[in-house]
């Protein structure tokens, strides 16, 4: 609510009369009860959040049941559901998912790690920077499945080339957006600490990190979207298990609820992943908002 209150001000012998307009904005009821819209904006982004897959499911569930669509290839989600039930009880599902989550972990930590000391490295040194730089952009724009037999014909058959492949997918996303998170550290940082007169490893420790850490960490979850892809992408071709390999010989034997097993448990799977790589990244950058508080 605003009210415009006005009142005349005297001007000089040379000069008008005007009036001066004071504007005095009096607070809603947002603003006088903030923990209850805090509430009630939270609540409503939980509504849309998990009431829109909500909907589309039941929407999906009634095209299929009234067959507004052929059932043999976009099953009901109660089929989809009791063929999950049914992998589930056999250990089939199991099996596939704990082969993905270990190479998908195991390339992600090593992908990361390597991204971020040598993102660190590139930002702080011109001449390191120079020199590789070039190299790494222009090996980013190869198609990482391109690499797959390279991989095959060094180190052979079996988890390897995944976990290698996946790491290298990791590492040029991590590498460029640390490179970019420190080069972007603002000048006053580092002049106020000029001041000091400390040494290069207590600029890393104090300054550097600390302002590139945010850049990190959004690398860090669009990698694990990127390790996911990868992932699956390989075990389409390669390896005899997996979620890819579940989706894949589901497709070739025409089991179409088994394979939307499949595509849903990589969903689920690839939200998670990411969840837990936004919560990581809040305990590391704790003086950041998170998104969904803003």
């Amino acid at each position: 609510m605003t009210e415009v209150t006005s009142e005349p001000v005297s001007g000089t012998v040379e000069r008008p009369v005007t009036e001066q307009k004071t504007v005095r904005v009096v607070p809603g009821p947002r603003e006088r009860d903030l923990r209850r819209s805090v509430r009630r904006r939270r609540r409503l982004d939980n509504t849309l959040r998990w009431g829109t897959p909500v909907v589309l499911v039941v929407l999906w569930q009634l095209t299929a049941v009234n067959e507004l669509i052929d059932r043999d290839f976009f099953p009901a989600p109660t089929d989809v559901a009791v063929e999950a039930r049914r992998l589930i009880e056999e250990g089939i599902l199991w099996e596939h998912l704990w082969g993905s989550i270990r190479r998908i972990l195991q390339g992600t930590a090593l992908g990361s790690a390597l991204g971020v000391t040598i993102g660190l490295c590139l930002g702080s040194v011109r001449s390191l920077r120079v020199a590789i730089g070039p190299i790494i952009s222009a090996l980013y724009t190869v198609p990482k499945l391109a690499v797959l037999p390279l991989l095959l014909l060094i180190f052979g058959l079996g988890e390897r080339p995944t976990v290698l492949l996946i790491m290298i997918a990791v590492f040029f996303v991590v590498c460029i957006s640390t490179t970019a998170a420190v080069l972007e550290v603002p000048k006053g940082y580092h002049e106020a600490f000029d001041s000091m007169s400390t040494s290069r490893v207590r600029r890393f420790q104090h300054v550097i990190i600390p302002a590139a850490m945010p850049g990190i960490v959004v690398s860090l979850r669009i990698s694990a979207g990127m390790a996911v892809l990868v992932a699956i992408g390989v075990e389409f071709v390669h390896g005899d298990n997996g979620l890819g390999f579940l989706i894949w010989q589901s497709w070739q034997l025409f089991l179409a609820p088994r394979m939307y097993v499949g595509i849903v448990t990589v969903a689920l799977f690839g939200v998670a992943f990411q969840g837990a790589i936004t919560l990581l990244g809040r305990r590391l950058t704790p003086w950041i908002p998170s998104v969904s508080g803003r």
